[in-house]
């Protein structure tokens, strides 16, 4: 099919309306009628030949056919929205959004990060943090620092730096602490990642004790959590050196459990743009600096 033939109008149309489950909601958004988009998602249905969408008594369901056309046009449009807005006011300015699992965000990058807007001040560099769980391309992520094991589908992940997991708390909880097997009587604060603490204990020498308790999905919480005296958490310590330092936090034992790092991923269909380049080799060069 010749895609210069495609309207481009009944592909936004479809695009705000698979987003919305809803012709009437995308109509309010696209500034139009739920009529007028119900007749260009039929029109773009008769040239492509297939139906897009199941109509609910309460909303649209997508089609086979339709959900694998959506995350191609929402990458399209946001690529073309992107590249658009370099263009305002009449400067030309490069946009990189970069999602950021929290902890490296405010344990390592953004104490950093000024020295990347000064070397490259022509790029609009967006921030998104998140618990280390996002979809690349429905987020519009040029590159998504996360951590884990590097291996992940359909994605190029450079390795960064290895993340080693030890236990910190409380200073006045770390006053009873005298052996790893003490940790057995105290409140341990998990993530979701459900097997830390038994590698931590494995590779202590002891046997895991029974886990239960408070669980988190970010190791901000968690170690906020331990600051405030409520468990021990097992985060990885490198990204909490300044709270160590400054008092908040103790690292009661010196021994660590390797259960991941941090990766710089990009999907392997996507192409560096000049700001990715730069943002790649200074990312790189600041880790090698230490």
């Amino acid at each position: 099919m010749d895609v210069s033939q495609l309207p481009l109008n009944a592909l936004r149309v479809f695009e705000a309306s698979a987003r919305h489950g809803s012709f009437t909601r995308a109509g309010l958004e696209l500034r139009v009628t739920q009529t007028a988009v119900s007749h260009q998602v039929k029109a773009l249905e008769e040239v492509l030949g297939v139906t897009l969408f199941t109509r609910l008594p309460r909303g649209l369901a997508l089609t086979d056919e339709g959900h694998a056309l959506l995350p191609v046009l929402t990458d399209a449009f946001r690529r073309m929205s992107a590249t658009l807005s370099q263009f305002e006011e009449g400067n030309f300015r490069e946009v990189l959004t970069v999602g950021v699992v929290g902890t490296f965000a405010i344990g390592w990058l953004l104490p950093r990060l000024k020295t990347f807007k000064d070397m490259h001040p022509h790029v609009d560099f967006r921030l998104k943090t998140n618990n280390n769980r996002s979809d690349i391309l429905l987020d519009g992520l040029d590159f998504f620092i996360r951590f884990g094991d590097g291996a992940w589908h359909g994605t190029d992940a450079i390795h960064l730096m290895d993340a080693p997991l030890s236990p910190v708390c409380a200073p006045a909880i770390a006053g009873r602490l005298q052996a790893p097997k003490d940790l057995a009587g105290e409140e341990l604060l998990r993530s979701y990642r459900m097997d830390e603490w038994s590698i931590w204990f494995r590779a202590a020498g002891i046997q895991p004790p029974s886990l239960r308790g408070w669980m988190f999905d970010s190791s901000l919480t968690l170690v906020d959590a331990a600051i405030q005296g409520v468990g021990v958490a097992l985060v990885p310590v490198a990204m909490f050196a300044r709270q160590i330092e400054e008092g908040h936090i103790v690292q009661p034992f010196g021994i660590t459990a390797l259960t991941g790092g941090y990766w710089l991923t990009r999907l392997k269909s996507r192409s560096e743009t000049p700001a990715m380049k730069a943002f790649r080799q200074w990312l790189l060069d600041e880790v090698e600096a230490g």
